[in-house]
C-alpha cells in the first residue's frame, strides 16, 4: 500500500499522525534502550570523561547525519523543503535559548526528549517536569511569554527569509554532510569500543538517529502528494509537546505529525521498558529536587521555543539537515549544561564522585 492509498483511506491529517506515531515508536524504543541523553553526555564531558554516555550521543548524532544526508543524495528527501530551512532562523535565539535550555536540562536531570521517555517508564518526576515543559512551551509559542520570545529572537535573524544551509554558506560539496557524519560515527565507535559498550546499545543508539531520518523522509513523501501543504519535519519535542497538549484540550485541534509523534514515543518507551523489565514507579527524592526540576522544566520550555527546538529538535534533527542555527543552538546547549554542572553540581561532589 503506497502513501496515496493510505491518504484515500484515512485522510491527510490522520496519515501525518500515523507517520508521527511510527517515527515516535522507533525513537521511543531506541532511546529507552540506549539511554540516549544530551544532558548526561554533556555532564560526562564536563567532568573530563569520554565515557559511554558521550559514545551513545556520538553514535546517535552521527547516525542521523549519515541517514539523512544519504537520503538527500539519493533523492528521497530535500533539506531545502524542511520547515527548519524554509523559514528565517534566529542566531540570537539559538544562542540565548540554547544556553537557557542547557541550564534547564541539567536542573531537570534530563532534556525534554529524555523526560518523555522516562515518564513512560514510570518516572513521576519526569511526568511533572514534562507537563510543565509542555505548558511553558505553549505559553512561549502563543501565550504570555510569546512577546519576550519574539523580542529576543528578532535581535539577530538570518537573511534572505530562510535559515542558513551550512553547505551553501561555506561553499562545500553535497557529500560533505555525509563525510562529517562518518567522522562522528568513527569517533562514536571508538569510544563505544573503548568503554566496552554492548552491541545492543550500539544498535539502539543508532536507532535514535534512524528515527530522525524516518521522520524526515515520511513527511517529505507526504508533502509531495498531499493536497494541502504539509510541513516537512521530524523528531522534536518543543512544538509537538505543546501541540499534543492542545490537541487534547481543544476540540477543534486537528491531527498532524506532531500529535502522533509524542504518543508514539510514550508507547514505544513504555513497551520497551516492560519487555526489558525496567518499568518502575519513581517519585521525587525531596522537595528541593522537585523545585529544581520544575524550574529547569520552565527554562527548557522557554529556551527550546526561543532556540527553535530542543536538544533533539536542534541537536539531532536540525543539525542533520545542516541548519546553521541548529548547530549553534546545540553548541550553546552543551555550554549551558557544562557550566551549570561545574557551578552547581560538581561543587557538591566528593573527590571520589568527581572522578
Amino acid at each position: 500500500m503506497d502513501i496515496i492509498e493510505i491518504i484515500e483511506r484515512i485522510g491527510e491529517g490522520p496519515t501525518a499522525a500515523l507517520f508521527g506515531l511510527i517515527t515516535g515508536l522507533i525513537f521511543g524504543v531506541a532511546a529507552q534502550r540506549s539511554n540516549f541523553c544530551l544532558r548526561a553526555a554533556a555532564i560526562e564531558f564536563a567532568r573530563g570523561k569520554l565515557g559511554g554516555k558521550v559514545a551513545v550521543w556520538f553514535l546517535t548524532f552521527s547516525t542521523a547525519l549519515i541517514w539523512v544526508q544519504s537520503a538527500q543524495l539519493l533523492g528521497l528527501f530535500r533539506a531545502g523543503d524542511s520547515r527548519v530551512m524554509s523559514v528565517p532562523g534566529s542566531w540570537s535565539g539559538a544562542i540565548i535559548g540554547g544556553l537557557i535550555f542547557g541550564v534547564g536540562m541539567v536542573l531537570s536531570r534530563g532534556c525534554s526528549g529524555r523526560l518523555l521517555v522516562l515518564a513512560a517508564t514510570g518516572n513521576l518526576r519526569s511526568v511533572v517536569a514534562g507537563l510543565i515543559f509542555a505548558v511553558t512551551a505553549q505559553m512561549s509559542l502563543k501565550g504570555i511569554l510569546a512577546p519576550y520570545r519574539d523580542t529576543l529572537a528578532s535581535l539577530w535573524i538570518t537573511q534572505g527569509g530562510e535559515n542558513v544551509n551550512l553547505l551553501t554558506a561555506l561553499h562545500l560539496p553535497d557529500w560533505t554532510g555525509l563525510a562529517v557524519g562518518i567522522v562522528f560515527a568513527l569517533a562514536g565507535v571508538y569510544l563505544a569500543a573503548r568503554n566496552q559498550i554492548g552491541i545492543k546499545v550500539w544498535i539502539f543508539a543508532s536507532g535514535v538517529g534512524f528515527a530522525v531520518a524516518v521522520g524526515w523522509v515520511l513527511t517529505f513523501m507526504l508533502s509531495q502528494v498531499a493536497f494541502d501543504p504539509v510541513p516537512v519535519n521530524s523528531v522534536t519535542f518543543s512544538g509537538p509537546s505543546a501541540n499534543t497538549l492542545m490537541f487534547f484540550l481543544d476540540r477543534n485541534a486537528v491531527l498532524e505529525f506532531d500529535v502522533g509523534l509524542v504518543p508514539g514515543v510514550v508507547i514505544g518507551a513504555f513497551l520497551s521498558s516492560l519487555v526489558a523489565g525496567q518499568f518502575a514507579w519513581q517519585a521525587f527524592d525531596s522537595v528541593p529536587v522537585m523545585r529544581r526540576s520544575m524550574i529547569g522544566a520552565v527554562m527548557m520550555g522557554f529556551g527550546a521555543m526561543l532556540a527553535g527546538g530542543c536538544a533533539i529538535g536542534n541537536g539531532v534533527t536540525g543539525t542533520s539537515v545542516l541548519a546553521g542555527t541548529a548547530w549553534l543552538a546545540l553548541f550553546c546547549m552543551w555550554i549551558g549544561a557544562m557550566v551549570t554542572d561545574v557551578l552547581l553540581d560538581q561543587r557538591s561532589l566528593t573527590p571520589a564522585q568527581a572522578c
